[in-house]
């Protein structure tokens, strides 16, 4: 099965977007609150987090040669908050953006082959754009930004 190309142009485009929004956004605009206990610079520190998490998802698959599952589940974002809170907001944009950029060529010259079957498994591996957009929606969103 030959995968469908179009993830490329979404993941570029996510992590464009991610890079818009935090040009416009003042220091203390990174710190504002979305929900209970994130803020937008959280929401930036939990991206490159799951980016990473599919970076090690990808190295391990090409070493094994076989799709590898790592055994991280959603709780990892409870335990990860206090250390999310404490990266600074430009960092934690920083290393969003070089991760996600990172990501994102390393996923469009994958083999085909393993990257088929990384995203039959789990698509948001793949277009990553799911995952990113998702949060940066709700960052806009508690900004009272429109698209």
């Amino acid at each position: 099965m030959t995968l469908d190309q179009s993830f490329i142009e979404l993941n570029r485009a996510s992590t464009e977007r991610m890079r818009a929004l935090a040009a416009r956004l003042t220091d203390a605009e990174m710190q504002h609150p979305i929900g209970e206990h994130w803020t937008v610079s959280i929401v930036y520190a939990h991206i490159a987090w799951w980016d990473r998490r599919v970076l090690y998802v990808l190295d391990m698959t090409e070493k094994n040669g076989a799709l590898f599952i790592p055994e991280i589940d959603i709780f990892v974002n409870d335990l990860s908050l206090p250390l999310w809170a404490a990266v600074p907001p430009r960092e934690a944009v920083r290393i969003a953006l070089d991760t996600a950029v990172t990501l994102d060529t390393r996923l469009e010259n994958y083999d085909p082959t393993l990257l088929a079957e990384i995203y039959n498994y789990q698509k948001r591996w793949v277009i990553r754009a799911l995952h990113r957009n998702e949060h940066l929606e709700e960052a806009e969103a508690a900004l009272g930004m429109t698209r």
